[in-house]
């Protein structure tokens, strides 16, 4: 009790934005769930460079931003704030994918090393089920053809993903595929309800709410005879058998010891890989979409650039290298949108204090107001206006090598990806990937709103911003 009540005057020396009683808090952590992007802007307005607080159902996020601030959070201990214990608080990781993926995460290590150093091999792969999934989902034809954007990029980002995670046929078989666009919805959707309760009743709600083990029974049907055979050639041949693709689930294997080289943890495993490829892959393109059928004046110039480098160098990672206007366009679409109104959370499992006095109490969370960042006029010229050769033309101005511009860097202005060691891990895959999307579109589509309409609305659920998944988008066999 003393604790308690040390930790609470020590949070309350922190500004708070909406209501900040021991009761009354409660009724501000119900705004915030519908009013989360206006709150953290008056904060940010309020207090830019240093702390102020939101409330929780559970904790307070205390909300930070400049470069000072954001290098002493990007430096903290592991041992002190905990990306890890952020992230399964946000997806609820015990209840929604299993205790396993929380307590042991190797399949970050194989997204860090195998999959981003086999991308100049495998993504040829990945491009041409791009172009089958367009095909299939998506065919083209003379006339305007109206489909669901978000639901419709689900199945394409889904194959063509699986094309490196396990590979062909599976990636192609209808009932995986919706498999795994499901299992990412229910995650989202459990996780969004079980932060509605406090922790006290988060296990029970999560024990019946959420329907993981039939998900899990349902994939191994699918991937059990693939690993039992992998698992088999091992044993014959050895790790490094003939023939041994080139895929996650090799990767997987090469790493995993004991009971991580059983069928059920391995499925656990792709299936974490296809919740945070279809989700966050899905959501950004359904976004740069949107902004490229809003702002069609940047289609010429873009289309120009990639027909010029697929014309002599083809579809890579390495002509991709070379698509710096295609890389502008993703990156503002990023920022504009994004995924989140922060990102960077950590959770403080130690009092942690800044440099500027602000202690944050254990059991807390800290994040980075990312998206108030990114539409300040500090950081962006006309922050709120859409300029998609906003980053190539800053790259212009630069000398020749890396670019802090570009869309995999990672910088203190721009925190789509986080920053620091725990920067997204996935994120050299996922753009890669998001500029093989665009550059199909633009070489074999028109896009278009039905009667030239405006942007959508983003859909908005606490700190998430999300494409709504109830727009249509309209489709054309390209004409120029």
């Amino acid at each position: 009790l003393y604790k308690a009540w040390v930790d609470r005057r020590t949070i309350n020396k922190i500004p708070t934005i909406g209501e900040s009683g021991i009761l009354t808090s409660y009724k501000g952590a119900y705004d915030f769930l519908f009013n989360a992007r206006e709150m953290i802007q008056e904060g940010y307005a309020k207090h830019r460079g240093s702390a102020f607080k939101v409330p929780g159902i559970s904790k307070w996020t205390v909300i930070i931003s400049g470069r000072q601030l954001v290098d002493e959070l990007r430096k903290a201990p592991d041992d002190v704030i905990s990306f890890t214990e952020a992230a399964a608080d946000s997806v609820q990781t015990v209840y929604t994918m299993g205790p396993e993926v929380h307590l042991d995460q190797y399949h970050v290590d194989v997204v860090k090393s195998s999959l981003t150093r086999s991308l100049v091999e495998r993504f040829p792969d990945v491009q041409d089920e791009i172009g089958a999934a367009f095909t299939e989902y998506l065919p083209p034809t003379e006339g305007w053809a109206s489909v669901l954007a978000l639901p419709t990029i689900m199945k394409i980002v889904s194959r063509s993903s699986n094309r490196l995670f396990v590979g062909l046929p599976l990636c192609r078989n209808a009932d995986y595929r919706d498999l795994n666009i499901e299992f990412t919805i229910d995650v989202i959707k459990a996780a969004q309800l079980i932060n509605l309760f406090p922790n006290i009743l988060k296990p029970l709600v999560g024990r019946l709410l959420t329907n993981v083990e039939s998900q899990i029974q349902r994939a191994m049907s699918h991937l059990r005879p693939i690993i039992e055979d992998r698992l088999d050639k091992e044993a014959e041949y050895g790790k490094d058998w003939t023939g041994k693709p080139n895929d996650a689930l090799s990767w997987l294997l090469q790493l995993a010891e004991g009971k991580q080289r059983t069928v059920r943890d391995l499925t656990l495993r792709i299936l974490s890989l296809n919740f945070a490829a279809i989700h966050t892959t899905s959501m950004a393109f359904t976004q740069i979409l949107f902004d490229l059928a809003a702002n069609p004046s940047f289609v010429p110039a873009l289309r120009q650039e990639v027909e010029t480098v697929i014309r002599e160098e083809g579809f890579s990672k390495v002509s991709f290298h070379k698509m710096v206007k295609l890389d502008s366009f993703i990156k503002e679409s990023q920022r504009l949108g994004g995924n989140g109104v922060v990102s960077m959370s950590r959770k403080v499992l130690k009092d942690f204090t800044f440099s500027d006095g602000t202690v944050v109490p254990a059991g807390n969370n800290i994040a980075v107001a990312n998206f108030s960042m990114h539409h300040d006029e500090v950081n962006y010229s006309d922050p709120l206006s859409f300029d998609g050769f906003r980053f190539s033309k800053m790259r212009e101005l630069q000398a020749e090598g890396f670019s802090k511009h570009q869309m995999v860097a990672l910088t203190h202005e721009y925190l789509v990806f986080g920053h620091g060691k725990h920067a997204c891990p996935g994120r050299f895959f996922a753009v890669n990937e998001l500029k093989g999307l665009l550059a199909h579109v633009l070489v074999n589509y028109d896009v278009s709103f039905e009667n030239n309409g405006p942007r959508p609305n983003d859909s908005r659920f606490g700190l998430m911003i999300a494409p709504d998944p109830k727009v249509s988008i309209m489709f054309r066999k390209r004409r120029d």
